[in-house]
């Protein structure tokens, strides 16, 4: 029996359709239902070891969104026209190192581990930081969350496609200025979570001007 759920065709033409909206019809709204499905996909994303170093923030109040203009020089436009515009938020060191609270409590209270099971885990953990990826400063343990944060993203933005909904994902902001915004406007705890990534999501007021273009399939991919 086949455990096909969509043909590699429909999901070829979603990755087509997808493309970085750099203008979104702001009369057209996503549903809650839609907007929770894009939302769901990310909760589902897989993450290294499981533990889901994110937090997203659904930006719609729009005296937030006109704070985040001066920051976050990619994304003006978006933030005037897209139906939904989200922050990524990566966990920062005391978030993420292996004896958090924070670890600790997604073994015991989220995977539901036994003991001696927690045990092994921690030990395992601990060795993939300070060993195999050598994770022994802040910034290399924000880098590395932000890596599973960006799986998120990816799914959100196919998900979305999938369904014809549209998106743009956006870096073009200032790290520190954006995270003091963060702080002093949002209520975030910026020694816990920092800013990886915005993205928006809507549809198109237009078609790209220009078809999507890739390298050869054949430059980038190597068999041995």
């Amino acid at each position: 029996m086949s455990n096909e759920i969509l043909s590699a065709e429909d999901i070829i033409k979603a990755f087509q359709f997808r493309h970085a909206t750099k203008e979104f019809d702001k009369t057209k709204k996503l549903s809650k239902e839609q907007i929770d499905f894009i939302l769901q996909t990310a909760n589902l994303s897989p993450s290294s070891f499981g533990f889901e170093p994110w937090h997203f923030i659904v930006v719609q109040d729009e005296q937030l969104r006109e704070s985040l203009k001066p920051v976050a020089w990619g994304a003006p436009v978006k933030l005037d026209t897209a139906s939904h515009f989200i922050l990524g938020l990566s966990m920062k060191a005391p978030m993420t190192k292996w004896d958090s609270e924070y670890v600790m409590h997604m073994m015991k209270e989220v995977k539901q581990m036994p003991p001696d099971v927690i045990e092994m885990y921690s030990k395992f953990y601990r060795g993939f930081q300070e060993s195999d990826f050598d994770l022994d400063t802040d910034k290399k343990l924000f880098d590395w969350a932000s890596k599973q944060t960006y799986i998120a993203l990816a799914n959100m933005m196919t998900a979305a496609a999938l369904r014809g909904i549209d998106s743009c994902p956006i870096e073009g902001f200032h790290q520190e200025k954006t995270e003091t915004l963060l702080k002093e406007k949002f209520g975030v705890d910026t020694d816990k979570y920092g800013l990886s990534y915005m993205v928006a999501f809507g549809y198109r007021k237009e078609d790209p001007a220009h078809p999507k273009t890739r390298r050869n399939i054949e430059e980038i991919v190597t068999w041995k």
